[in-house]
């Protein structure tokens, strides 16, 4: 079986456009990946083309050969964009090797530790505690969620008082655990938005005493040292990797002992092939994986099969897709677990390729935050 074409689709999921990639083959097979929308993402498709040329021809179940000469045919450690294309090439060569063996993904990495991937569901933009109790128990109802994830801000992190803020994050949060199911999980995000390890800490602290899941992202991820500091004077789960991008960012993390729960987005990191090597080494430091997945239905599918053959995965990330008609049976939650398929090869998705004739892109960019001064902050 042989590599014969390449060809690039700009859709959309809800309001944030997707790329997805299909790779053709001479038996007639064509595999799906989904690349991550870092921006610019109409840079996505002439970086796909330029990749093709390096795989053309080649035997794609040969998954993680291509997958090294992908990384070392750059010579430099590629960035945001280049592994967001070498990881939709990467699945999309998955699913053609699924498809071949007639066997799900998850098959292919030694067979299923789990029967059933746990979900947790984003609530963000509830303006109070009771809009968001009325979302969470609306979730509940429609997916059986039993865990989520909120922001713990309530105000601006760039305006007032930083004892203020996390006062009424504290109190806030305690008030949703008084009118919630009591084994309900919740995780709070708050989006790497802080700089100053102490006010991190501040935040952990007022939201300790009702014990949430993770906090996520407290702080800025570029200074490793700063993160072992942080994790050994808190006392709730520290969860952080959306924005590392291999295995060695993560060992340096891991070495530095700067988390509980570790956070790979397999659409940023380059890929399956590149997910369940950072996954080994979280394991060895006796560390869990709850992937980052704000993707569609397709790059979800990607990551229930590295959940069912990962043994120290541990819950995945889910958002719910409206608009994204160019899968025609996504995986939904029932119970709060995305099923398994079992019977069904590759990814266990279809593509409408139908749906993709047309180009459904839609702009979206980060707003950037001002301070009170004038200057600029993470948004």
């Amino acid at each position: 079986m042989r590599i014969t074409g390449l060809r690039t689709f700009m859709t959309r999921v809800d309001e944030r456009p997707r790329l997805l990639v299909a790779i053709d083959t001479d038996a007639g097979i064509t595999g799906w990946g989904e690349a991550y929308n870092h921006g610019p993402d109409r840079a996505l498709a002439p970086l796909l083309d330029w990749l093709f040329l390096q795989i053309q021809g080649e035997d794609p179940r040969r998954v993680t050969f291509l997958n090294q000469k992908l990384i070392q045919q750059s010579r430099f450690p590629p960035g945001a964009l280049g592994l967001a294309a070498i990881a939709a090439i990467d699945h999309a060569l998955w699913d053609v090797a699924g498809q071949a063996a007639q066997l799900p993904v998850y098959m292919l990495l030694g067979g299923n530790v789990r029967d059933r991937v746990q979900v947790y569901c984003g609530v963000y933009s509830a303006p109070d505690v009771d809009a968001a109790v009325a979302e969470i128990m609306r979730h509940h109802a429609e997916g059986g969620y039993t865990a989520f994830k909120l922001s713990p801000y309530r105000s601006s992190p760039f305006q007032g008082r930083w004892g203020e803020l996390c006062a009424t994050a504290g109190a806030w949060f305690g008030e949703m655990r008084r009118r919630l199911p009591s084994h309900f999980e919740l995780a709070f995000d708050a989006h790497a938005k802080i700089t100053e390890p102490i006010r991190a800490l501040q935040l952990a602290e007022a939201l300790a005493p009702h014990d949430p899941l993770f906090l996520e992202e407290p702080l800025r991820p570029e200074h490793i040292p700063a993160w072992g500091r942080l994790k050994s004077r808190m006392s709730v789960p520290l969860a952080t990797g959306e924005s590392l991008y291999n295995r060695f960012e993560f060992l340096a993390l891991l070495a530095a002992g700067g988390a509980d729960i570790i956070q790979p987005d397999i659409a940023v990191v380059g890929g399956l092939t590149e997910m369940r090597r950072i996954a080994d080494i979280a394991d060895a430091h006796f560390v869990t994986v709850m992937p980052h997945n704000p993707m569609g239905p397709l790059a979800t599918a990607h990551n229930v099969h590295f959940a069912a053959a990962q043994p120290n995965f541990r819950m995945l990330e889910y958002k719910p897709p409206i608009h994204a008609p160019w899968v025609r049976d996504p995986y939904r939650p029932v119970g709060g677990f995305l099923e398994l398929r079992p019977d069904r090869p590759g990814w266990g998705v279809t593509i409408n390729e139908g749906a993709l004739k047309v180009d459904d892109y839609v702009h979206w960019e980060r707003r950037i935050e001002l301070r009170p001064d004038g200057s600029t902050a993470y948004p």
